[in-house]
């Protein structure tokens, strides 16, 4: 064996004698023997393999032989064992004449030698020392001329086969060179003779595994082959190789055994079909198994030697590799490959056998792992070997019951028998494990022995494999060894732990929805609970089996009878059995009549049950009783509607047949829904889709283990809780009924007396001494019974303002009964009188007149007896007076100068609210009732001057749909009758259609002063179009009209050039701006206004600007200034101001505004009032301080009325110089639409030509 570890090297050793017979050649190769076996191996070659494998770093180490004819190989032998790679001869010659006559020679024989076995590789070392030079100074050559001699012999084409080795035995530099250079060559030349003659090798076996059709081809011989290959690569540790070679072998042999089952056959396999005589297990304590390898070479092997020697050998490399948790999973595969291989070949075993080899096999497997592990590493890997220990439990099983040892009375006589036999096929224990005191031998050997054993052994093993299931998370595994230890109690007649482990395998069965396991589990568990005597849980397990559609119908009648069998027994009533109504029947629709389920207090109301019925036969019940939980409704008389007080309640629901209506979703075991989204991969580069896929989002909750969340209530719940009916005052009931198997319809009449909310919680199905409680029925389910306050409503529609309008009222009488002589009582009012109406009517089923009587400020209306919770339906004409517009007193201002508003009737969007109180029969308060008018118009006004004569304009829209007639339409003024109002309309009617307007005039005559302020009144009739004049409206729009004296009058001319007739574009022009005074200063113009000049005349300032919006003119030099107007009539002040006109054609003039300047000491001038309909022109502002003379020449339009200064001093109360506009009407523009004619410049080439 020893040689059988490392490649050959044969050495030729020549030893050379010389005048001194001490010397000798034997002894120098002793002393380099230790050197060179020492340091050959310490450095790493590189090996490059053929066929492109990649390339690795070795040690070569080598055993050296002496050189014997006999050892080189013959032709036929391929054993790479034995094999010399390399051939080495060694000399230490110096001399010619020694060499010439003894060395040559035998060198030449040496290399026949080798020619004729066809050796190709060797080498020469010629070993030189000092002390050979001293010794035979006369007759010694240089050394290189012996190395020449012997490279010119026998190295003419080959130098680097003869090499030098000097003074070995030194320790000098030189020797430590020449060492490292003959090591160096030793290993390149021994690798590429392994390399070569490996690859040979491989050849040759490739070559003959090709051969494997042809007749006379044995799988032996070739296993002995490729096996030397493993040998070689193990031998150089080249784990990995060799394991590779044992996994072919093992492949093809598995490939061959299919083959034979599905027909193929060959020759060599009927060595392997041979019965089996020895079930001895695995063998993995050494490293080859000799016996099992003698037999395979002499092919007398059986299967279960060949299986076993080849899984140790692999073995053996796994943990050579560190790979131990690999060597369990081969095991389990082996162990299950070979006993289907053992059937497929149709090998005759003797029963038991195999079971015996299973279980001796896994715990051999076990203990080499525990061999090489520690502890601690074993409890964390336990992943990897409790599989072996569950099928080492399952063979225990297995054997237990062949040999009578599960069963009460015990083993029998031929059990006895069956046993002797089995053990006899174990042999005598292996001296590797004699001396163990838990071997696999002595433990089966004891299990079989005894019951007590035997069932220490067996409980042992399964604790041990559901501790290890558990632990690693499989809990279904571990409960499948758990019901595998029950009914090996059942055997053992101990159904009190048989039902503990039952229960727990049933719990994965119903969550993973494995029906048919659950069915079969359900009857186990039934014959505990009857042989236990615990009768409510064998009626509940009955139950479901009764129901279960997996049994037949004979199995589920046995089931049913039993339970009917119990409730027709006589006993306490107290003591009824309580159990699921799931298992008995399932509640599928529950439908409410009148479908709202929402009735008043008092009214009739249903509800039908839909029960399908899950027993195999007809099933009388005594009673059906449902329990309600009443919640008081405490907001249900408050006298909100119907609609808004109570929420929409189904009037049918539909139960889920998978839930039972037994429980909240959560607890269904059906899990929740996928949510699935889709991924594209696109590339980075162009963007295209590269892959695509569905991803599942919720997969956290998919994959959530639901082991401890089993649904209660359910047909398959592992054991329903039996909840007891809560009995309360408030419960439907039906007696006597009988379910038919599927659906069956039930009728209860609801309790509806108090008002509020019913919820249905329970339902019960009593049958004799049993009870069927459904404890939770979901989705939830209620019904309303309701007491409603009488409530009066008016329906929403458009009114209009004006005109007579039906109002519908809707009186819904809830709890309270109208009774004859019962009135409503409306309060009237001056702005909405309720008009009399001889059609009114109520509706109830029929139509009965109303009976209204007025007064000045009742109107009260009697109503036609009503019964509770009916609609009373009546319509009132009623009539909304619109109001008179700007009708209010004067403004009052506040201390700050602002005008105080008083709230108007007018509302946004022209609206009028109209409250109208009523006082009702069947309450202490009054109802108050909001109806909302559009008023059909909306009137503007506005005021006119042509000079001194001034015009009145109204306007009025029609905002509504509808089309009047306006007739008398007429405007007065109330404070000076002195004033004549004369109209300009020529129509006396006027057609006003939705959507349009219609514009009046009228002129202003005076006699005397115009006031300064006129209180005007519009008036006018309105009727719907083509009704008749009488039924005209009138409608009223006052308004105030202030400042309407003219004050100034503006005149503007603008001249043309010196020397022109016409004004050209691009030349100077003159703009003279005449301003005049025309009435004397009015009681309304405050003194601040004004001031006294030198000359003792009174004077006030005005602001002028002239600017062009339209970009005709250029104002050239000032374009704004102030002017000192004396306080007197036909006062004038001109302005010369210098423009240029910009474009030819008819320009219209520049605009010119005129602004009072008020100075820093004069009052905050009132600002107009805002509700006025007068729109007043943007006004310039000066952006900086003016005193009184300051002028400025651009100044730009801000707003309305401001202080010329900043804001900041405004806010703290410094006076400020500011303007303030004058009211429209008081300032006229003669030249306001004027035009002037412009030429075009004198320019031929270009000509700008401006139309307007």
């Amino acid at each position: 064996e020893a040689q059988c570890q490392h490649p050959l090297l044969h050495c030729k050793n020549e030893n050379h004698i010389s005048a001194s017979p001490s010397a000798g050649d034997q002894g120098l190769f002793t002393s380099l023997y230790t050197s060179l076996a020492q340091q050959l191996p310490r450095e790493p070659m590189e090996w490059r393999r053929t066929y492109g494998r990649a390339p690795k770093m070795i040690h070569l180490e080598a055993n050296f032989v002496q050189f014997k004819e006999e050892l080189l190989p013959k032709d036929g032998n391929k054993a790479l064992l034995t094999f010399p790679f390399l051939h080495i001869y060694w000399t230490d010659c110096c001399d010619t004449e020694v060499y010439k006559g003894t060395i040559k020679e035998d060198m030449l024989r040496w290399q026949n030698s080798l020619r004729t076995h066809a050796s190709a590789d060797w080498v020469i070392i010629v070993v030189e020392s000092n002390d050979t030079k001293k010794k035979n100074k006369t007759n010694i050559l240089p050394r290189s001329s012996i190395v020449d001699k012997i490279r010119s012999d026998f190295c003419n084409k080959q130098n680097d086969r003869c090499v030098v080795l000097s003074d070995p035995l030194k320790d000098s530099s030189r020797s430590q060179e020449s060492w490292n250079s003959l090591l160096l060559k030793l290993r390149t030349l021994l690798l590429m003779s392994f390399t070569k003659n490996l690859g040979r090798f491989e050849d040759d076996m490739r070559t003959l595994r090709e051969k494997r059709t042809q007749p006379g081809w044995s799988f032996c011989e070739y296993f002995m082959v490729q096996e030397e290959l493993a040998f070689v690569f193990e031998m150089l540790q080249q784990f990995e190789d060799a394991l590779v070679q044992y996994d072919e072998l093992d492949a093809l042999f598995t490939q061959y055994v299919l083959n034979f089952g599905a027909g193929d056959t060959a020759n060599w396999l009927g060595s392997f079909c041979a019965p089996v005589r020895s079930w001895s297990g695995l063998l993995l304590r050494r490293p080859i198994d000799m016996e099992k390898r003698d037999g395979i070479q002499r092919g007398e092997a059986s299967l279960l030697d060949l299986r076993s020697y080849l899984f140790s050998r692999q073995c053996t490399l796994l943990i050579f590799l560190q790979r131990p948790w690999e060597v369990t999973q081969r095991a389990l595969e082996l162990l299950h490959n070979c006993v289907q291989e053992l059937r497929l070949l149709e090998v005759s075993v003797l029963e038991g056998a195999l079971d015996c080899w299973v279980f001796l096999s896994c715990l051999e497997v076990l203990h080499r792992i525990e061999g090489c592990c520690d502890q601690a590493q074993l409890a964390a890997n336990c992943s990897h070997t409790v599989g072996l220990w569950a099928y080492a439990t399952d063979k225990l099983k297995s054997l237990g019951e062949l040999c009578g040892l599960v069963s009460e009375k015990g083993p029998m006589s031929e059990d006895l028998n069956r046993t002797v036999d089995l053990l006899a096929g174990l042999g005598d224990e292996r001296p590797e494990t004699a001396s163990s005191l838990q071997s696999p031998y002595k433990k089966l050997k004891e299990a079989l022995s005894s019951v007590e054993a035997f069932e220490r052994h067996y409980l042992e093993l399964s604790h041990a494999a559901m501790e290890m299931y558990r632990a690693i998370g499989r809990l279904r595994s571990a409960r499948l060894v758990g019901k595998s230890l029950a009914e090996f109690y059942m055997r053992k007649g101990d159904p009190e732990r048989a039902e503990t482990f039952l229960q727990e395998a049933l719990k994965s069965y119903v969550s993973e929805g494995w029906n048919l396991p659950v069915t079969h589990t359900r009857k186990q568990i039934a014959e505990c609970q009857k042989l236990l005597g615990r009768t409510e849980d064998y009626l509940q397990t009955s139950a479901l089996l009764a129901g279960d559609v997996n049994l037949t119908t004979e199995e589920r009648k046995h089931f049913c009878q039993e339970i009917l069998t119990f409730a027709a027994k006589s006993g306490d009533q107290a003591h009824k059995v309580t159990l699921s109504m799931g298992v008995f029947a399932q509640l599928t629709r529950l439908q409410f009549h009148p479908a709202t389920a929402s009735v008043h207090s008092g009214a009739v109301l249903q509800v039908e049950l839909t029960l399908r019925c899950l027993m195999p036969v007809s099933v009388h019940i005594q009673q059906v009783a449902a329990s309600i939980h009443f919640d008081v409704d405490h907001g249900g008389t408050r006298g909100r509607s119907k609609a808004a007080q109570r929420q929409t309640i189904p009037g049918t629901v539909e139960f889920n047949q998978v839930n039972s209506s037994a429980g909240p979703p959560s607890s269904s075991g059906a899990g929740p829904p996928l949510e699935l989204d889709e991924i594209h991969d696109r590339s980075p580069t162009d963007n295209s889709l590269s892959s695509t896929g569905v991803v599942c989002k919720n997969i956290h909750l998919l994959m959530r283990r639901h082991d401890n969340k089993s649904p209660p209530d359910t047909p398959n719940c592992v054991s329903p809780p039996a909840v007891a009916m809560k009995e309360g005052a408030q419960m439907l009931k039906v007696q006597e009924v009988t379910l038919e198997p599927g659906n069956n319809s039930i009728m209860f009449t609801a309790p509806s007396g108090q008002p509020g909310t019913y919820t249905l919680r329970q339902l019960c199905a009593t049958v004799g001494q049993v009870q069927f409680v459904l404890p939770h029925i979901y989705p939830s389910v209620q019904y309303e019974v309701y007491s409603q306050e009488p409530q009066l409503t008016v329906e929403p529609q458009p009114l209009l303002a004006g005109l007579p309008q039906m109002v519908k009222f809707t009186l819904l009488t809830g709890h309270y009964a109208v009774k004859k002589g019962d009135a409503l009582q409306l309060s009237n009012t001056d702005t909405m009188p309720i008009l009399p109406s001889t059609g009114c009517s109520a509706q109830l089923v029929g139509e009965s007149v109303l009976s209204i009587q007025s007064s000045e400020k009742v109107t009260s209306i009697s109503l036609p007896a009503t019964p509770p919770y009916h609609t009373l339906e009546f319509h009132l004409e009623v009539l909304c007076i619109i109001p008179s517009g700007n009708d209010r007193p004067p403004n009052e201002r506040l201390t700050n100068g602002e005008v105080r508003h008083r709230p108007h009737l007018i509302v946004k969007f022209c609206r009028v609210c109209q409250q109208m109180s009523i006082d009702c029969p069947w309450s202490i308060y009054s109802t108050l009732l909001a109806l909302t008018f559009y008023i059909p118009f909306k009137t503007k006004h506005s005021l006119l001057s042509a000079g001194n004569r001034k015009y009145i304009q109204v306007c009025v829209q029609n905002v509504s749909d509808v089309n009047f007639t306006l007739a008398e339409v007429k405007l007065t003024e109330k404070q000076h009758a002195a004033l004549e109002l004369q109209s300009l309309n020529a129509k006396e009617q006027q057609l006003l259609c939705s959507k349009h307007s219609v514009f009046c005039l009228w002129e202003v005559r005076w006699k005397e002063d115009l006031p300064s302020c006129l209180q005007c009144v519009f008036s006018a009739n309105f009727s719907l179009l083509n009704q008749d004049v009488s039924s005209c409206k009138p409608f009223h729009y006052q308004f105030q009209l202030e400042r309407v004296t003219t004050l100034y009058s503006v005149r503007a001319d603008i001249l043309p050039p010196a020397g022109e007739q016409h004004c050209r574009s691009g030349l100077l022009c003159g703009l003279e701006v005449c301003i005049t005074r025309l009435t004397e200063p009015a009681e309304g113009e405050t003194a601040e206004e004004s001031k006294t000049d030198t000359d003792g005349l009174k004077t006030t300032k005005l602001m002028y600007e002239v600017a062009d919006s339209s970009s005709n003119w250029a104002v050239c030099g000032k374009s704004s200034g102030m002017v000192s107007m004396p306080v007197t009539p036909d006062a004038t002040h001109k302005v010369q101001i210098e423009v240029m006109p910009l474009f030819a054609g008819h320009l219209p003039f520049p605009k010119i505004k005129v602004l009072k300047y008020l100075p820093h000491t004069a009052a905050v001038a009132i600002q107009p009032d805002p509700d006025s309909c007068v729109e007043n022109d943007s006004l310039s502002l000066l952006d900086k301080a003016l005193d009184d003379q300051a002028d400025t020449a651009s100044i730009r339009s801000r707003g309305s009325v401001h202080s010329v200064g900043s804001g900041d001093q405004q806010q703290k109360g410094v006076a400020m110089p500011r303007l303030e506009p004058f009211s429209l009407g008081q300032v006229f523009n003669h030249s306001h639409a004027r035009q002037v004619l412009v030429l075009p410049s004198t320019d031929d080439h270009i000509m700008e030509v401006n139309a307007t």
